[in-house]
């Protein structure tokens, strides 16, 4: 950081990042959850590195004790582009929770964060971890440690908030059967209140509290933030429905073929318009789309207070979802 007293700080989020007037930016290693790794060994886990190039690892979780074939459950984590971590104990915290209870192998992706590295390289990030699996299954020499329990053709993709929007990208970019990553096999999506935003502000957002978790304040920082350069709030990575021609941004995503999405938001969260919104216009355009409102709940609910009965009812609601997308497919 420039030692000049000319400069000031710009923009601070949750304690964790800092940019200066200057340009310059400065990251604490410390989260911003300050709560214990919950570890009683039931679940094991282990980094691996997926992108070399920059510096990205992802961590894997599975049940100990289980030699089952096992569904792949992505959870990409929060903290609008800005911040947030695989490591960060909230996040190993919820995905510990989601491999035994869902009984999975869950794979948790870091990606690079803005404003070093604005939209679209969290996007693009995003897909080299899903790469990344697609290598490992075609792989001549693979981990045994992932490959013994590991069922490619039954993937699902989570994100948490920034995580929700990377996964509807993902959505989009791969279609319905992922064909592309072949022989993964995507069986559907969960967006967990998706990070969306737009232009023109929605009821939520206009008349959310001031002092909810995540309020218009840090939002509109977060987007000030990690939108792409000469990019606008209407950008198709920020909002699904905008874009420079918006009609035909809607033409070509109502024309995509989408496997089933179960987007999920509490009635408290500043989001909430904008994940409902998306839901109904999807659902609208034919697509499988189940949207799960949470009465009073505030953004990231699940992994604030993951003890509550809400993020417990939301746990056999992804439960089910992937029970219902894991049968044998029919050609």
């Amino acid at each position: 950081m420039s030692s000049s007293s000319s400069c000031y700080e710009v923009d601070e989020c949750r304690g964790v990042l800092r940019v200066y007037s200057d340009g310059s930016i400065i990251r604490s290693n410390k989260p911003s959850f300050n709560i214990p790794v919950d570890d009683d060994g039931s679940v094991i886990w282990k980094d691996v590195e997926f992108d070399a190039k920059h510096g990205l690892y992802l961590r894997i979780y599975k049940p100990a004790n289980n030699n089952n074939k096992l569904p792949i459950f992505y959870y990409i984590h929060g903290g609008g582009f800005c911040i947030g971590s695989r490591t960060w104990p909230n996040c190993q915290n919820y995905c510990f929770r989601l491999a035994l209870e869902l009984q999975a192998v869950v794979i948790s992706p870091d990606y690079r964060l803005a404003p070093e590295n604005r939209l679209p390289a969290a996007i693009e990030d995003g897909f080299q971890s899903v790469k990344w699996l697609q290598d490992e299954a075609r792989s001549e020499n693979p981990d045994g440690w992932l490959h013994e329990v590991a069922d490619f053709g039954r993937v699902f993709i989570s994100g948490d908030s920034a995580g929700g929007n990377i996964a509807h990208n993902l959505a989009v970019g791969l279609g319905s059967g992922s064909v592309k990553m072949d022989p993964v096999r995507v069986r559907g999506y969960v967006l967990l209140a998706p990070f969306f935003g737009g232009s023109v502000l929605m009821r939520s957002e206009v008349e959310g509290s001031k002092d909810a978790f995540l309020n218009w304040e840090l939002i509109d920082r977060f987007w000030r933030l990690s939108i792409p350069k000469e990019g606008s709030m209407d950008h198709p990575l920020v909002n699904p429905f905008g874009g420079k021609d918006k009609d035909n941004d809607n033409e070509l995503l109502a024309a995509q073929e989408l496997d089933p999405i179960l987007v999920v938001v509490g009635g408290s969260d500043l989001l909430r318009d904008r994940a409902k919104n998306y839901a109904e216009r999807l659902k609208g355009w034919g697509k499988r789309v189940e949207y799960v409102e949470f009465e009073v709940q505030q953004h990231g609910f699940f992994t604030i207070n993951p003890n509550c009965q809400a993020a417990k009812h939301l746990m056999l609601i992804i439960k089910n979802f992937l029970t219902q997308n894991s049968l044998p497919l029919s050609y």
